[in-house]
């Protein structure tokens, strides 16, 4: 979806692309930002500006916008705006991989680093400033474990993750000092401090501004150095489509997890009532999506099958009902399993399901399950009082009899009925069996 603002005083051939990016970089990100390329190049757009504003996301996201920037045949002028706004932790890279970076006054960059290095959040780790045995000697880490082999696998990530900013830096003649020292000591700059130290090209209040100082401006695509001519020029805004909001949408871990239960809870209830329908198409299409949703984040598969295995267990406890050992370890197997269903190895901010949202949908699926299947359980149980059923068990008097075969009045109405021994009328029986409409009784 595009729209085109032009001047209204007058108008111009040429164009500037722009695309706001807010919120965590994911897949949807990605596809965002090769959607805006293509629709930039089709206009034939002077430059795509990306307005920046996010906390940092998945890795493997990031590299891909780093690949896509790096070669993109116009140029990528990332602004982080507007006013508060932030570029942190993956953000930073996309500044530095841009072809030109700007900043809004307010705004701030930097805090590069990986927060798995930092290892589970909320769980103290060891002070970097500290001496090591094994920052002395590498040797020894042949033969050590725990606490040193973690900390050769913490250096080489690091080193990794400041090897490709400063080759960005490199690349674009910024700052690489700054670069080291986001990744390692997770600094951070201000949009003036930024520009004095040459993270950043520009400081530019808005659009119009930014614009303005881009005109003139050289850049270097594909090996060929091109002059931007952005002045006056119109400005085409690209929006995401339809499915990139809603990949956008079901990628966040809480939503995707919401989906991920009410597919359960269909599915559930649909084998438990077969032929309703509703609940298995609803089910089975949240299913689906909660899987699309998890497959665009980093996802620890061991704790899925964990939070399969504690619904499981508490419909175990529905169907045996005893003194709870299944359904206590199915909601504690469901917390676990929720609390670490998506891993923080794969973005460099804290991703996880809210543990407000896991608490409330355990409680749900607690009682779902042991309120709603335990009744119907024992609904079913229970003897019949209505139904063709009602009348097993009932007494009867006989009105007619001959042999072994005859008629009964019971609950009101007359049967045919049969008996292992002759009768007589007027005898009281009860009846213990039926075959098709003949009762079968005994006195």
């Amino acid at each position: 979806m595009i729209a085109v603002t032009a001047p209204v005083l007058a108008e111009s051939d040429k164009r500037v692309a722009v695309s706001d990016v807010s919120g965590a970089i994911g897949v949807a990100t990605t596809r965002q930002f090769t959607l805006a390329t293509g629709r930039a190049q089709a206009e034939r757009a002077e430059a795509l500006i990306i307005r920046l504003d996010t906390p940092g996301g998945l890795v493997s996201s990031t590299r891909e916008l780093i690949k896509q920037i790096v070669a993109s045949p116009i140029p990528i002028v990332v602004y982080v705006a507007p006013s508060g706004a932030r570029a942190a932790s993956a953000g930073t890279f996309l500044v530095y991989a841009s072809h030109v970076a700007a900043m809004a006054p307010g705004t701030n960059l930097g805090a590069a680093t990986p927060i798995e290095i930092g290892g589970v959040p909320g769980v103290p780790q060891p002070r970097r400033d500290e001496p090591r045995k094994d920052d002395k000697d590498d040797k020894d880490d042949k033969g050590s474990s725990g606490t040193q082999s973690q900390s050769a696998a913490e250096r080489k990530a690091i080193n990794d993750v400041v090897a490709l900013l400063r080759s960005l830096a490199q690349l674009r003649g910024r700052s690489p000092e700054f670069a080291e020292k986001a990744v390692r000591d997770a600094a951070t700059l201000t949009a003036e401090e930024a520009h004095k130290q040459a993270v950043v090209e520009i400081v530019a209040g808005d659009i119009d501004d930014l614009l303005a100082q881009l005109d003139g401006r050289k850049v270097t695509i594909g090996g060929a150095e091109k002059v931007l001519a952005t002045k006056g020029a119109q400005i085409v805004t690209i929006e995401p489509d339809l499915r990139t909001q809603l990949l956008s949408v079901i990628s966040n871990p809480n939503v995707a997890f919401l989906l991920l239960m009410i597919g359960f809870y269909g599915v559930i209830l649909e084998f438990w009532n077969p032929g309703s329908f509703v609940p298995g198409v609803v089910g089975a299409i949240s299913l689906i999506l909660a899987l699309i949703g998890l497959s665009a984040l980093p996802v620890n598969y061991g704790s899925l099958g964990l939070l399969v295995l504690g619904i499981a267990l508490m419909i175990g406890e529905a169907f045996t009902p005893g003194i709870g050992v299944l359904g206590i370890g199915g909601l504690a197997a469901f917390i676990a399993g929720a609390y670490f269903l998506i891993e923080g190895a794969g973005a460099d901010i804290d991703i996880a399901v809210s543990l407000p949202l896991i608490i409330g949908m355990a409680a749900t699926t607690a009682l779902l399950i042991f309120g709603v299947i335990a009744a119907a359980m024992e609904a079913r149980r229970r003897v019949p009082v209505t139904g063709a059923e009602q009348i097993i068990g009932s007494i009867g008097q006989v009105v007619a009899w001959q042999d072994a075969t005859g008629q009964i009045r019971v609950l009101g109405e007359v049967w045919n009925a049969r008996a292992a021994r002759p009768l007589q009328t007027g005898d009281t029986v009860r009846v213990v069996g039926r075959d098709g409409l003949t009762l079968i009784v005994d006195s």
